[in-house]
């Protein structure tokens, strides 16, 4: 008996791995070698490409397909249609998949809608990136990422509410929650 659920519509290859309470919605597919893990939450028309490792408490929302070379760390966040690339130059006429680079979505990081996420890219832990961004390089982790190129406008915290800085500290007005900044590091000061 199966620990997850897959609604009739959709696919699991053999060899895909499906932690426990997962669920995965209408049309979606899911490839061999991909790795799933519990409680995370895949909606409509989603795509997981083998070799795609999905932490604990991942959600995928609708019209997102996960390449080869993904790694999306525990409580990510897909939102809708968000775009991954993992090849740079890519070509029809031409194979590539021994040049895929490797794209990773920090702990609780968040991607919005229609969002293009281009390969060989890390996104920090907590990180949001605004809807219809594009990331073309690193983002750190709290950073909040809008445009195209996607540049930073500011920190967010865990809660997903925008930081203020105060006398060299940022404080979540929302939660509460006080973080100091040390070079490209954020610090809860708890």
């Amino acid at each position: 008996m199966k620990d997850y659920f897959v609604h009739e519509s959709s696919y699991v290859d053999e060899g895909a791995q499906i932690g426990k309470g997962t669920k995965i919605w209408h049309f979606s597919h899911i490839m061999k070698d991909a790795v799933i893990g519990e409680d995370c939450n895949l909606g409509q028309n989603v795509v997981i490409s083998p070799g795609v490792i999905l932490g604990k408490g991942v959600k995928v929302q609708n019209n997102v397909s996960v390449y080869t070379g993904v790694i999306c760390e525990e409580g990510a966040f897909l939102g809708p249609s968000c775009v991954f690339t993992n090849v740079i130059n890519p070509r029809s006429f031409i194979e590539r998949k021994d040049e895929y680079r490797e794209t990773r979505v920090g702990k609780g990081a968040s991607i919005g809608a229609n969002a293009t996420i281009i390969c060989g890219n890390s996104i920090g832990a907590y990180a949001l990136i605004g809807a219809g961004a594009v990331v073309t390089k690193d983002v750190l982790e709290h950073q909040i990422i809008v445009g195209n190129p996607g540049r930073c406008i500011g920190y967010v915290c865990k809660c997903g509410e925008r930081l203020e800085s105060e006398g060299g500290e940022y404080r979540c007005h929302a939660c509460g929650e006080v973080y100091s900044k040390n070079g490209d590091q954020f610090e809860n000061k708890e």
